[in-house]
């Protein structure tokens, strides 16, 4: 039985890039097809060369169409009809090249004249090597898309298909369909001034990734937070029509679309940060921020000399959700939601944090060396409030984002 879903009866023009990661397309249309969505398919000529023709066909349903220049379809004006017959066009997987060639307005195939001559909105799923994701090339192109109101969907850290390691692997599926979902959710919202979306008008701030304590110019320390699930929170409290800040800590993470980001490095820089972007409706604090720094950094590298290990003498950081949820009245925002990372006695911890730092929520997960939750991308969360707790099962860190966004986008509208 196919479930009824925000997808039920949507119409999405599957464009496959010619990246090996167009072999993942094959799942992604089955499932988009259980939640009653009608894919149709675009290829690139480079995608034929990692999945056929035939095998995208079979699972449509639907003819597959490859060809600007075929007689039949170009006589009833196909590519137009192609591009505006969709709810939305999703480019998986995006190649560098062809979101070059997006930004550059280029129509040499029926894959960029489609994206040319459409009226619907466009999302892409980044996919290529870490080296080209992160050049500057890209990078501007990304920032130019993301400019024109396209909506990003990754890319996600991890082992790519030329044995390195990074930002650029194609997301998974689940990922994919949540963050589709999330799309047609928000633009099923009633607009609120130029905005649509649950969340408009509202000023979100977020923090996300680590912080870097400098013990001398070249040494620091540091936690393990990927920055994952800040970003993710960000990227789908924007989707919902929200102004966000996200006031980040050193991660690869690429900046989700259409929010502003201020980058730090210390727990002192985020705090100056956060009170800059202040005020705001909302505060969300996702960030592994160090407890600790050292009291005095050295101005050169240390060495190693005969008296031994050098002592390091610590002072506590600033605590920045603290800071935040007890703001007096008029200037502290109306939710302050906060993280609790914990290893062992995960909802007692938390329940003590919730209670010292005054915050409204707290979201609580186990990130001990089991869970894989530090640099991982499943998570599994505990939503404590003054009202009791919600226990949510394992999800992708964007499914926890967008549920999140939601819980955030229902607390602003009661």
């Amino acid at each position: 039985m196919t479930e009824l879903t925000p997808l039920h009866g949507k119409r999405i023009l599957l464009i496959i890039g010619g990246g090996i990661a167009a072999y993942k397309t094959l799942e992604l249309i089955r499932r988009l097809r259980d939640k009653g969505v009608h894919v149709r398919a675009l290829m690139t000529k480079a995608a034929h060369e990692f999945v056929t023709p035939l095998s995208v066909s079979s699972l449509t349903g639907e003819k597959v169409y490859t060809d600007l220049f075929d007689l039949t379809d170009e006589a009833e004006m196909g590519h137009i009809q192609l591009s505006r017959d969709a709810d939305l066009l999703l480019v998986a997987p995006a190649t560098a090249d062809l979101m070059a060639r997006m930004v550059a307005g280029m129509a040499n195939d029926l894959a960029t004249t489609a994206l040319l001559a459409t009226d619907k909105p466009v999302m892409v799923a980044p996919a290529m090597n870490v080296r080209m994701w992160e050049h500057k090339a890209t990078q501007r192109n990304i920032a130019q898309l993301a400019q024109d109101g396209v909506g990003f969907i990754g890319p996600d850290d991890g082992d790519m298909a030329c044995g390195e390691f990074g930002p650029g692997r194609f997301s998974e599926t689940p990922d994919i369909i949540a963050a589709v979902e999330n799309h047609f959710r928000a633009s099923s919202e009633p607009l609120s001034g130029s905005l649509a979306g649950p969340l408009a008008g509202r000023h979100i701030l977020v923090t996300s990734g680590p912080t870097h304590e400098p013990i001398d110019p070249v040494r620091y320390l540091a936690n393990r937070s990927s920055g994952k699930q800040g970003h993710a929170i960000a990227g789908s409290l924007a989707r919902l029509g929200a102004q966000v800040t996200l006031v980040a800590g050193p991660t690869t993470q690429p900046n989700p679309a259409g929010v502003t980001v201020v980058q730090i490095e210390t727990a002192r820089e985020m705090l100056a940060a956060c009170q800059t972007a202040l005020p705001a409706d909302g505060v969300i604090c996702a960030a592994a921020v160090a407890d600790w720094r050292v009291a005095q950094d050295a101005e050169q590298k240390m060495k190693k000399g005969p008296d031994g290990v050098p002592a390091l003498a610590l002072t506590e950081n600033p605590d920045i959700l603290a800071t935040i949820s007890q703001l007096p009245k008029g200037k502290r925002p109306a939710l302050v939601v906060g993280f609790a990372a914990e290893t062992e006695k995960v909802i007692e911890h938390a329940t003590a944090k919730l209670a010292r730092k005054k915050c409204d929520w707290l979201v609580a997960n186990d990130v001990s060396p089991a869970s894989g939750v530090m640099g991982g991308d499943m998570n599994t969360v505990h939503v404590l409030s003054a009202t009791g707790r919600d226990d949510w099962p394992q999800l992708s860190k964007t499914e926890v984002a967008e549920r999140l966004a939601r819980k955030v986008a229902d607390y602003f509208s009661t």
